[in-house]
């Protein structure tokens, strides 16, 4: 019986690592079509008796500004150029604010973001934070940084129902991704904390202080090379 279990576990295991890794290599050359956060907000709207709205319009990074990506690395990942998918700096500063009980986003990189969104499910459980490092690992060994950032830019919740940067762009500000100005970028990255509370045009005043301040580290960004 034991043997048997042990069997099972070993070609599950094994099954889990050749499919994961088949649709990290996958996805280094296909848009990705859908994420599991869409589904969840589908179904979150249907329990809800809401419309399912999901606005998601896949284009390659050369379509979208410079702006953008210059003001995500600025509002989330102020080291991903140069760290390997963790940002362990960050990590410890966020366990230290943890501790005193002060309020400060964790220290999740671009890369585990992007992780967790194609392929996890949201939540803090262990099982899902060691899965997370096991995809950004494999993601950044296998898309490199520029493939890391076209996928995040594609992908995330950037307001109600809306995904990636082109349909945030059209919804916010009426234009297309790759026709932001450094202060339309900095909006949408300002309200990437919480997309379906905040907005990124007509804003509050905290996120038009968070815009300003967005646009002052984008400034200190040199050229971006991936």
């Amino acid at each position: 019986m034991i043997k048997k279990i042990v069997r099972f576990l070993w070609k599950a295991m094994l099954w889990f690592f050749g499919i994961s890794i088949f649709l990290v290599i996958l996805f280094k050359f296909v848009p990705v079509p859908f994420t599991p956060l869409m589904g969840i907000r589908a179904i979150e709207q249907k329990k809800e008796g809401k419309e399912m709205i999901c606005s998601h319009d896949w284009v390659p990074i050369e379509e979208i500004s410079i702006n953008l990506q210059k003001a995500v690395i600025a509002s989330e990942d102020g080291n991903f150029l140069t760290h390997s998918g963790f940002d362990f700096k960050a990590i410890e500063k966020a366990m230290e604010a943890n501790k005193k009980g002060k309020k400060l986003r964790g220290g999740s990189t671009i890369s585990q973001q992007t992780a967790k969104n194609v392929f996890l499910w949201s939540g803090r459980s262990y099982l899902r934070k060691g899965l997370e490092a096991y995809f950004t690992v494999l993601i950044e060994l296998i898309w490199g940084k520029e493939r890391i950032m076209e996928v995040y830019l594609n992908s995330i919740e950037m307001g109600n129902g809306v995904y990636g940067a082109q349909e945030a762009s059209r919804v916010w500000y009426g234009k297309d991704a790759k026709n932001l100005t450094p202060r339309e970028a900095a909006g949408i990255a300002a309200i990437l904390p919480n997309p379906r509370k905040f907005k990124a045009s007509n804003s509050s005043n905290y996120i038009n202080r968070r815009k300003g301040f967005i646009v002052r580290q984008m400034s200190y960004l040199g050229k971006i090379e991936y």
